[in-house]
């Protein structure tokens, strides 16, 4: 017993620290634990550098049989720092934290006075008031250290063979033609330059190693005056000015090939706007129909045989780098492989664009190679605008389907096509094949990036008015349309409201109040929500093909007790769709029913929150139909979100006529409106948003 007796008295050393038996000392931090002003603990190379005078943290923790479930086991931390100053004499520097629970982040921020662009290195231990730990450099440890900077790095300089300053070039090519812009700063320590294109792109490059300048690559999608901001960032994080370079881009150049193919019937060849003229063959027949609102003006039919096909003889791009193909395109069959254009390769097309058929049903595709993008659905009869992309910068291609990308972007690897470009036919093993069978028109190369912008703009349908009713006036129950169409016939419970309709005159009666304006214009339609309604005699829109319908509504009570429709046009049975104003949710809603049938269940395809009952000036509605985007929707006061956005791939063709103010129901009606109508415009294709928030005023949108 007298060896135990004694056992309890000892005192034990661990790495010269004297500590009580009953007491184990904390653990020695790790150096994973530790760091200076957020950067890992390092030294020798690979030193931090910090940016000012740093804040240096570790995770202390206590024995862990010290630390009990019941227990609470405070520790502090003792950092000390060292550094050998410019006369050669080392100089210390020590803090001890306040006690904090076990497994805490413990805290020195460095004083003021430490010395920059010098190495100093730093170590810490846990403190349990009886014994401390080991210091984190000991055994398997190792020193931290860091260099504090105080210099801001110098501004870069930036320069680019392709888009140089104004002063040198004042305007350069062009959207859709990449630039490549070096950043370089006098400063031996930057590491990285943030970079701002103005409109976009931003972002930041790292250097190769510290003080190399850097290279990046820029592609404007639109033209004119453009700014690039740089600043450099050295190893510390500081950052320089900023640097600035102007340059100026113009619009993107024209195609290196083009065939409109509206040459004159019975014509044995194509003329070639830009290119080769392309010999075609007996199968080929000029003078064809064209996609409304695009200025095509006419196109060639092929027949799908051995003599359907225009070839030039010679190739019209290098697909080795960057180009982009494209055509209006319209099927007369969708069961298999055709091939709207391509370029002869060995025995192969070197690229394709086309139609490709599989067991889920055909898509548009673009192929290069053994890279293939594919997206959209074709349809038999129906015009669709192809574009096929291929970046060399990028070594992407990809496939856009009436302005919009479609796919997933593919990694290609072009070879050499330099054999003669083909229209309505490929190159194969044995001879040409996947032969089209269908309608082509306005066929162009690129040598550049056709930017997304001018891809919509190519497939464009140029949308046309088709009304335009101010309901201003009426004369026997009818209000005419601007331009001397169609006008709009007025139920029983519909009136014009003009805002001058009062008996007294305000001058001269005090109590008469004046009467409040119309929404837009000199007049509106007025309905009683019973039986008032306005139509035309036969529909206005073709909802089987793109359309846009636009119109100013007030609701009259702030709190109705049914829906109630502003706009429908009717099938045979049931709505194509209706525009109404449910009070339970306070939203627009477009619905559409299912089918063209008696009782076809009606779904809600999109609305908008944010309906105003009562008093209001008045809300401005829109409903788009994107024939070829094959999507619906909703806007107020110009604006849409995805709810108010719905897919729509088959809208079928109503024969009912343009209702305002009221459903279809069986065969009666429903759902009248109780409120304020007016500015009803109708177009046939789909507006832009920036079109869209045109609608509602007394003039058409410009469509330009």
């Amino acid at each position: 017993m007298v060896v135990g007796s004694c056992a309890a008295a000892l005192l034990a050393t661990t790495a010269g620290t004297a500590y009580a038996v009953d007491n184990l000392p904390p653990k020695q931090p790790l150096v994973q634990d530790l760091k200076s002003q957020g950067k890992a603990c390092a030294t020798g190379d690979d030193t931090p550098y910090v940016s000012k005078p740093p804040r240096l943290s570790a995770m202390l923790y206590d024995s862990e049989e010290d630390n009990q479930p019941s227990e609470f086991s405070p520790v502090k931390g003792e950092f000390e720092a060292w550094w050998t100053d410019a006369a050669g004499v080392e100089q210390r520097r020590s803090y001890t934290t306040i006690a904090l629970s076990s497994g805490s982040q413990q805290y020195w921020t460095m004083p003021d006075d430490i010395p920059a662009n010098t190495v100093v290195s730093w170590h810490v231990r846990a403190n349990d008031g009886k014994a401390t730990s080991a210091w984190s450099d000991e055994g398997d440890g190792s020193v931290c250290s860091f260099v504090y900077d105080d210099v801001n790095p110098e501004k870069a300089t930036i320069s680019s063979p392709e888009y140089p300053n104004p002063e040198d070039v004042f305007w350069v090519d062009g959207v859709g033609v990449y630039g490549h812009f070096t950043m370089d700063s006098p400063s031996d320590d930057v590491v990285s330059y943030t970079y701002y294109f103005q409109g976009g792109p931003a972002g930041t490059v790292s250097a190769e190693q510290p003080g190399a300048a850097v290279t990046i690559p820029y592609l404007p999608l639109t033209s004119g005056p453009t700014t690039l901001t740089v600043s450099a960032i050295d190893r510390s994080g500081r950052s320089s000015w900023p640097s600035q370079y102007d340059f100026n881009v113009k619009s993107g150049r024209a195609p290196v090939a083009r065939w409109k193919l509206d040459d004159p019937a019975g014509s044995r060849s194509a003329s070639a706007e830009t290119g080769t003229v392309a010999r075609a063959g007996t199968g080929v027949t000029f003078g064809g129909p064209v996609p409304a609102g695009t200025g095509t003006a006419a196109t060639a039919g092929l027949d799908g045989s051995g003599h359907g096909f225009l070839t030039t003889g010679a190739p019209a791009t290098d697909i080795r780098k960057t180009f982009a193909v494209s055509g209006w395109v319209r099927p007369a069959e969708t069961g298999r492989n055709m091939t709207v254009v391509s370029q002869d390769a060995d025995g192969k097309p070197g690229f394709s664009l086309g139609l490709h058929s599989q067991d889920a049903g055909p898509v548009w595709s673009f192929a290069i190679a053994d890279a293939r993008v594919s997206g959209g659905a074709p349809e038999t009869g129906e015009w669709a605008h192809l574009l096929g992309l291929y970046d060399a910068e990028t070594g992407r291609a990809q496939l856009y389907v009436n302005g919009h990308e479609v796919g997933t972007a593919a990694e290609a690897t072009p070879a050499e096509a330099a054999g003669a470009f083909q229209i309505g036919r490929a190159r194969g093993t044995s001879g040409y094949r996947d032969r089209w069978h269908g309608d082509i028109g306005d066929v162009q190369v690129h040598d550049r990036v056709v930017a997304p912008g001018e891809v919509a703009e190519l497939a464009r349908h140029k949308p046309k008015l088709l009304g335009h009713w101010s309901l201003d006036d009426a004369e026997d129950g009818v209000s005419p349309e601007q331009s001397d169409g169609a006008p709009l016939r007025l139920g029983a419970g519909a009136s014009i409201y003009r805002g001058t309709d009062n008996s007294c005159i305000p001058e001269l009666d005090p109590d008469c109040a004046y009467p409040p304006p119309p929404l837009v214009g000199d007049g509106h339609l007025r309905l009683d929500g019973e039986s008032g309604y306005a139509a035309a005699d036969g529909p206005v829109v073709d909802t089987g093909d793109s359309f846009t319908l636009g119109v100013v509504v007030r609701i009259a009570d702030s709190a109705p007790a049914h829906p109630m429709t502003v706009l429908s046009q009717a099938g045979e049975h049931t709505d194509a769709f209706k525009v109404r104003y449910e009070p339970s949710t306070y939203t627009w809603q477009l619905v559409m029913p299912e089918k063209d049938e008696v009782g076809a269940p009606e779904k809600v395809v999109s609305q908008i929150a944010g309906a105003e009952g009562g008093e209001s000036q008045g809300q401005r509605i829109a409903v788009v139909y994107d024939d070829g985007a094959d999507t619906i929707q909703l806007y107020v006061d110009g604006y849409t979100n995805a709810e108010a956005t719905a897919s729509l791939p088959d809208g079928w063709h109503s024969t009912g006529a343009l209702q305002i103010g009221r459903a279809k129901a069986g065969d009666g009606w429903d759902e009248y409106l109780h409120g304020d109508v007016d500015e009803v415009q109708a177009y046939s294709g789909a507006l832009r948003d920036d079109d869209v928030l045109a609608l509602g005023w007394s003039t058409d949108p410009c469509l330009c």
